[in-house]
């Protein structure tokens, strides 16, 4: 199982993002869980300066504006 964090205040993209990872995942068939980080300070703590941000299984793999898809296929399906 992954553990996939989206960073940001709560914002209509860092909404989109988090779905986005979960359509991805389901596409996949990839287990995650998705957990939304919206506490500056939590999000200061992993360098993201802009939102939405991604962590797969505790490294940042994206900061800022909508991920692609095959982005996000690639960083479900490593590791």
């Amino acid at each position: 199982m992954k553990d996939v964090k989206v960073l940001g205040p709560g914002c209509k993209r860092c909404e989109a993002t988090a779905q986005m990872v979960r359509d991805e995942a389901a596409k996949l068939g990839i287990e995650v869980t998705v957990e939304k980080v919206t506490d500056y300070a939590a999000i200061a703590g992993y360098g993201i300066a802009s939102t939405p941000g991604i962590v797969v299984n505790g490294k940042v793999v994206h900061a800022g504006g909508l991920p692609k898809a095959e982005d996000l296929s690639g960083w479900l399906a490593a590791g």
